[in-house]
Parts: structure tokens; C-alpha cells; sequence
């Protein structure tokens, strides 16, 4: 009782670090690597590896949805009719779908669970596709449109979540960051796809991530912590034994889930405002934070200019974009293999760095186009900028916030405040997008130098207020959060 009562009046500190660093610090001290290691550690991992290529076609299904309006502009005006500003708000239209469902991702994960939440994703997202195959007009297309983008808005959320309450530490970070990747493959992929297919030929390729990942669903288990957390704890178990393999010892992983999830459960349950709570805040700093600098880094306000970029290098805007493309994936890929050997926080600040170096680049180009200034110059520095920013931001800053997500927040609260963050995150991609036109009619070297600014910004956000979580499990992370 005195225990539930210090937890409610702010106690977070002691109490929630006691289940499992007092009482069952044998089990993860990090100088005690013996059997508690071969149970979260060790096995046979073909089974998280199944579940995470099952999930990232969620993350694959997300990027053709973002890379589909590009190629089709102009056969879908042409065929149907539209202005150009029915055009923009079928590309719009995405992301406000996208924030819906970022809204009820939290929710939809936490009631029906997340195997539950990509099915409904699913159905959202097939739906979503045939609506704008059969359009015989905008609104038909619109509401396609808008089913995608919320079903892409609840993938941005479910998949990096799935994936680390599978994996063992050693591989969350990797496995995680495959989310970023398949992102980039899928948008790259319907970039390039697109050039050949209809758009409604292209439309019906969208489908298939999506039945993949409905048919993959029957074969993988549940998250073993959402079924703790449920109180599931027979299917927890059985969950919890075909990912570590079935001759594992899972008894040491399973009792500090167990323990730390207990300890939640004296918690109040926890709603969306629960975040600015002096227990939760931490988390949801460092979550939202690295979502806000993510965006407005100028990550959208790059890509919308790539391909007036090229063209005014000198290289076509199908070459260029293609090479943007391919250098996106190479990079992103890269960055899955790293992760977990350089840490989560060095990647950061190498990638923020890279940003900053990427956008003085292209905003010197700028200036000295403006200027009239060493002419010559200006292609060069223009596309080696561009260049410089997108593979810095595919080193780090693309993946590693989504990461972290999925890392910092307690169960109990984990669909809150992925909800929110998520929210941050396509607001931002959104108001990025919206404003970069005023911007550069503001000042076109002067637009980049502001996401420069940001970027350094960002670079001190990192190193003052973002762990390393590399190697911990779940529960020390979050316990550490609020030490």
C-alpha cells in the first residue's frame, strides 16, 4: 500500500526502479551476463526476424503511398480532368489522413493490440487503393487518398513499436530501423515504377505490401508485452518462447516484463495529458523533440525542390532524382547495420552535423546565384548540398527518432505518447511542405540557412537531453528515464 501511494504522489524515481534493479538485480546487471542473456540474448531468432519482414511491409506500404503522387501528376489531370489545384489536394489530402491516423494509432494499438492495429491499417490502406483505381473522378480519388493516408499514419506508429517489443536488445536497433529503410524503398521504388505503369496499374501494386502483410499476420505472434500488459499471460508466455526459440530459457526475460509491467499497473491508467506529468515528461521531451527537429530540419522542403535542383545542375530530373533515390536506400540500409554497434546517439549528432553542412551548401549556391557570384559554381554546390543533406539525413535523423519512440515510452502510456508524436510528426512534415514557397520568396539562401540553424539546434538537443539506448533492454530504458 505505501508502496502504491509513493508512486502516485510523484515517488516515480525509487519505486518503479525497485521490481527489477533492487529485487532482481541478478537478472540485469550489466556485469552478469549468464543466464538472463541466454534467455533475451541468445536462441533462435528466425522467428523475429519473420515478424519483422511481415511488419516493415507496413513501412514499405507507407512509402508507395508518398512516392505514388509524383509519377502519376500528369496522367491523372489528363485522365480525369483535374485542375491544378484538385491535383494538390489529392496530394494533400494524405497527410491530413495521415494525422488521423496518428491521432487513434495510440488507442487503436493499445485496445486491439498491434498485430490488430496493422490489420486495420490494412483494410484501410487496400481500400484506400481501389477507390483511386476505380475513380472515374476527384472524389472518388479523394477519399482513396485520404484512406491511404490514414492507414500510412497508423503504420508510422505500429511497425516501429511491433518490432522492439520483439527483438531482443541486441538487434532492436537494427531491426527497428528497417522501417526507415522499407520507407525509402517503397517511395523510391513507386518513383521509378511509376515511369512505366499507369496510374491505375501503379494503384493496384500498392495493394500488395498490404496483402503480404494481412497473410504474414496469420504466422507471427503477438507482441508478448502488449499480452503481458493485457494480462494475457499464458498466450504471453507462449508469445514470448517461439520468439526466443523453443529450447530458450525465457524465464528471467519473462519475470522483469512481468515485474515492470506490475509495477505500471499500480500507476493510474494513463491518458494523453498524463505526457506533462513530472514521471512521463522526460520521455515524451526527447520523443517529441527529435520528431520536431526530424521535420523541420527541412527534410520536405529539400525534396519538394530535388528536382529543380538537377535541372538547374545541368542533369536531368529523372537521373537526379534516381540517383537521390538509390543514395537514400544505400544510406538508410547502412544505418540498419551500424545502429546498434555506434549507438543510437552518435548517428544523431553525425547525421545533424551533416545537415547543417548540407544545407550551407545549397543555401551558398543560392546566394551566389542571387548575387551573380562565381556562376560556375553553383550547380556544383547546389547538387553536392542536396546530396550531402539527403544522405546525412538517411544516416540518422530519417530512422533513429522512430527508433527511440519505440524505446522511451512505459507501456502503460506508450499508445499516448506515440499518438502525439506521431501527430508531431505529420504536422511538421505538413507545415514544412506548406510554408517552403514562402519561404524561398522570402529569401532562397535564406530559407536553407534557417534549416541550417535548426539542425545546430538540434545537434544540442542530442547531446544534452537524448540517452543512449543501445544495448538495454525496454525496461531499463524506461526505468532510467525517470531515475
Amino acid at each position: 500500500m505505501d508502496n502504491k501511494e509513493d508512486i502516485n504522489n510523484g515517488g516515480w524515481n525509487g519505486d518503479v526502479r525497485e521490481p527489477f534493479i533492487h529485487q532482481r538485480k541478478d537478472v540485469i546487471d550489466e556485469e552478469d551476463t549468464s543466464t538472463y542473456h541466454d534467455g533475451s540474448s541468445g536462441g533462435n531468432h528466425w522467428m523475429v526476424y519473420l515478424c519483422t519482414v511481415v511488419a516493415v511491409c507496413g513501412s514499405y506500404e507507407f512509402g508507395c503511398g508518398v512516392g505514388y503522387s509524383s509519377p502519376t501528376q500528369s496522367a491523372i489531370m489528363e485522365d480525369l480532368s483535374l485542375s491544378i489545384a484538385e491535383y494538390s489536394f489529392f496530394g494533400s489530402i494524405l497527410t491530413f489522413g495521415a494525422m488521423i491516423g496518428a491521432i487513434t494509432c495510440g488507442p487503436i494499438a493499445d485496445i486491439f493490440g498491434r498485430k490488430g492495429a496493422m490489420r486495420i491499417s490494412c483494410a484501410f490502406t487496400i481500400a484506400g487503393w481501389l477507390a483511386i483505381y476505380f475513380s472515374k473522378g476527384p472524389l472518388p480519388l479523394d477519399i482513396g487518398r485520404l484512406a491511404t493516408g490514414y492507414g500510412m499514419g497508423v503504420f508510422s506508429y505500429v511497425v516501429p513499436v511491433f518490432i522492439a517489443e520483439i527483438a531482443p536488445k541486441e538487434l532492436r536497433g537494427a531491426l527497428t530501423a528497417l522501417n526507415q529503410l522499407m520507407i525509402v524503398a517503397g517511395v523510391s521504388v513507386s518513383f521509378i515504377v511509376g515511369t512505366v505503369l499507369t496510374w491505375r496499374a501503379l494503384a493496384l501494386t500498392g495493394l500488395i505490401p498490404s496483402v503480404i502483410l494481412l497473410f504474414g499476420l496469420f504466422f507471427i505472434p503477438e507482441s508478448p508485452r502488449w499480452l503481458a500488459k493485457t494480462g494475457h499471460n499464458k498466450e504471453f508466455e507462449g508469445a514470448l518462447q517461439k520468439l526466443r526459440g523453443k529450447d530458450t530459457d525465457i524465464s528471467n526475460e519473462a519475470a522483469e516484463i512481468q515485474d515492470y509491467i506490475e509495477t505500471l499497473q499500480q500507476l493510474p491508467k494513463a491518458k494523453m495529458l498524463d505526457l506533462f506529468q513530472r514521471r512521463y515528461s522526460r520521455s515524451a521531451i526527447i520523443s517529441v523533440g527529435l520528431m520536431i527537429f526530424q521535420q523541420f530540419g527541412g527534410i520536405n522542403g529539400v525534396c519538394f525542390y530535388v528536382s529543380n535542383t538537377f535541372e538547374s545542375a545541368g542533369v536531368s530530373s529523372s537521373l537526379g532524382t534516381t540517383i537521390y533515390a538509390i543514395l537514400q536506400v544505400l544510406v538508410t540500409a547502412l544505418n540498419t547495420i551500424v545502429i546498434d554497434r555506434a549507438g543510437r546517439k552518435p548517428l544523431l549528432l553525425v547525421s545533424a552535423t551533416g545537415l547543417v553542412i548540407g544545407c550551407l551548401l545549397t543555401g551558398t549556391s543560392f546566394y551566389l546565384k542571387e548575387h551573380g557570384l562565381a556562376v560556375n559554381s553553383v550547380p556544383i554546390l547546389a547538387v553536392t548540398g542536396i546530396l550531402v543533406y539527403i544522405g546525412s539525413f538517411s544516416a540518422g535523423m530519417g530512422a533513429v527518432p522512430w527508433v527511440v519512440m519505440s524505446e522511451v515510452f512505459p507501456i502503460n502510456i506508450k499508445g499516448a505518447g506515440g499518438s502525439l508524436t506521431t501527430l508531431v510528426n505529420w504536422i511538421g512534415a505538413w507545415a514544412v511542405s506548406y510554408t517552403f514557397n514562402f519561404l524561398q520568396e522570402w529569401s532562397s539562401y535564406g530559407t536553407f540557412v534557417l534549416y541550417a540553424a535548426t539542425n545546430v539546434l538540434a545537434i544540442v538537443f542530442v547531446i544534452t537531453v537524448v540517452p543512449e539506448t543501445k544495448g538495454r533492454t525496454l525496461e531499463q530504458i524506461q526505468a532510467a528515464m525517470n531515475a
